[in-house]
């Protein structure tokens, strides 16, 4: 019975041709998550929602392409930024609009950043209170920046900066403005005695080198690509491209103490706390120090999750000396008990190096020069999106993929199988369990593969799976905390009860004595769980969580 569990619990291609097959699900092997993933194409204004067999669930339409994040909220409304064609501030991750659209596709609150001297580019992050952090250029002059102690021969006409910003909506198109970062604020540089801000740059690992990554013909300096927020720390994790590193900011300060270098839990204002990748950015490494190499998406893990509340990274490996080629890196940070970060006088930040590593077997088949992102699942998988290519994969704790996705969408729409693929580029892909507070009441029928002429697959998520009348079996309560109620109404055989951990590992094994019993699930730990009934060569397959 196990074999035939299997069977159900896989997906098998092996009948398809794969010298025709370009684009749709690959994989769908035992030990992957269900759920449910949300992505924006980058050449796309449509918003798309996926079960993990590659079947449509749910769209949401814009009149913008992304510009460049997608989140889903508990409402079953999307917050998607759009990217306005700024004339002037335009490079790449431009945006410029942040839209809330609900499930029905009505634009419910739209807000607009895009100016001569500021535009909200690459990323933003819905907050626990219903406010948005929001990542922005600031344009300054040449004579500004000259002004700050910026080598001159490295400026050419403007310097943009990035600031962040905390809004909160109001109306449908309106926002109050309750708290601001500028990294203007926070520089050193050892070039001019003459200027502002200078002083010994390896002295203030807390400040930012305004002559490092500076170059006359790119004025966007720090291109910080992603804004993620801590609620137990009240902290802000940056990753900045340029910079090759990832920066945590203190949020527990007011604006105004976000402007100095004082204040807040931290003590330190809006200085950083933290950083983490390249210490030659202040001073305090060579290039054999240097970890990351055009960082994305760095993030905090989700607590309960396996490596809880330590760092994840997609570090895209342009440039790296050992060749082109990416990985996926956990890295946990100095936290002392006041939330502050140890660091050695006159050394870089811990660690030295990362905890977990994903790459490749062949480290450079696993390459996106640009854009991409990685989430921790709460089995302990991790879900990548490898976005110049808009592959999706999800790799076990074993380094397996268990499950792989091309996204089919191009500049005009899904493609038809076959298609070589070209523009279907994604910046980022998230997973949301089946359980997320926006699928309630909602009606998650799956539809057809995104891409035209899909090739004839089977599948089914775990979830949808049952060879007998769900109506016989009843499980409850459900989140359950010790005892499970499990009824059925078979009675001519005692059935067989089996319970698996999301990996597909056979965590209990029972013979029920009658048609009615009491499972303990007392020595469980807390998570999610699928139990599958057996019922002489039939079985159905039920998921309960463990409180």
């Amino acid at each position: 019975m196990q074999k035939l569990f299997t069977l159900f619990f896989t997906l098998f291609l092996s009948h398809l041709s794969y010298s025709q097959q370009t684009v749709g699900l690959f994989t769908h092997d035992a030990g992957q998550l269900d759920g449910y993933v949300l992505f924006a194409p980058m050449p796309s204004t449509t918003t798309y929602l996926i079960d993990k067999c590659g079947k449509s669930i749910h769209t949401w339409p814009s009149t913008y392409l992304p510009g460049l994040s997608v989140y889903l909220l508990e409402d079953g409304s999307i917050l998607r930024t759009g990217n306005t064609n700024n004339p002037i501030l335009n490079y790449g991750g431009s945006g410029g609009v942040i839209e809330k659209i609900d499930w029905n596709g009505n634009v419910v609150w739209n807000y607009t950043i895009s100016s001569s001297t500021e535009c909200q580019h690459h990323d933003v992050y819905p907050m626990p209170n219903g406010n948005i952090l929001v990542i922005s250029w600031e344009a300054f002059t040449d004579d500004d920046a000259i002004a700050e102690g910026r080598d001159p021969s490295e400026t050419n006409a403007s310097v943009w900066s990035d600031k962040i910003m905390e809004l909160q909506p109001v109306g449908n198109n309106s926002a109050n403005m309750v708290w601001e970062w500028h990294a203007w604020d926070h520089l050193v540089q050892g070039f001019d005695a003459t200027k502002n801000n200078y002083a010994a740059v390896e002295d203030h690992p807390e400040l930012i080198d305004l002559n490092f990554a500076a170059q006359a013909i790119n004025p966007d300096w720090l291109h910080i690509n992603a804004v993620h927020y801590n609620p137990q720390l009240d902290q802000i994790l940056l990753t900045c491209h340029n910079f090759h590193e990832l920066w945590i900011i203190d949020h527990s300060t007011t604006t105004a103490e976000a402007a100095t270098h004082s204040g807040g839990n931290s003590g330190k204002g809006g200085d950083l706390l933290y950083r983490w990748g390249n210490p030659a950015a202040y001073n305090r490494g060579n290039p054999s120090n240097k970890k990351l190499y055009g960082p994305h998406n760095a993030q905090w893990i989700n607590s309960g999750f396996p490596d809880e509340n330590k760092i994840m990274i997609y570090n895209n490996g342009l440039g790296r000396p050992q060749g082109n080629y990416s990985s996926v890196e956990i890295i946990e940070p100095p936290l002392q008990i006041d939330n502050s970060y140890s660091i050695s006088s006159g050394q870089a930040y811990a660690p030295t190096a990362s905890s977990w590593i994903y790459t490749a077997p062949v480290p450079t088949d696993f390459f996106s020069s640009n854009i991409s992102g990685a989430q921790r699942l709460e089995n302990g998988n991790t879900l990548i999106c490898e976005g110049a290519k808009g592959n999706f994969f999800e790799v076990d704790a074993n380094d397996n993929i268990v499950w792989e996705y091309v996204n089919p969408v191009q500049l005009n729409g899904p493609i038809s199988q076959g298609t070589t693929v070209g523009n279907n580029n994604v910046f980022r892909c998230t997973w949301y369990a089946t359980d997320y507070a926006a699928f309630a009441g909602r009606n998650l029928t799956p539809g057809a593969p995104l891409e035209i002429n899909p090739l004839a697959y089977n599948c089914d998520m775990v979830t949808g799976i049952s060879t007998a009348e769900d109506n016989a079996v009843r499980l409850f309560p459900n989140p359950a905390h010790n005892i499970i109620y499990f009824k059925t109404d078979i009675k001519s055989y005692a059935p067989t009860v089996v319970v698996y951990d999301l990996t597909g590992q056979i965590i209990l094994e029972k013979q029920l004595a009658t048609d009615q019993t009491v499972l303990n699930i007392e020595h469980l730990a807390s998570g999610n769980y699928f139990l599958r009934l057996l019922k002489g060569d039939e079985f159905s397959i039920h998921r309960f969580i463990k409180q």
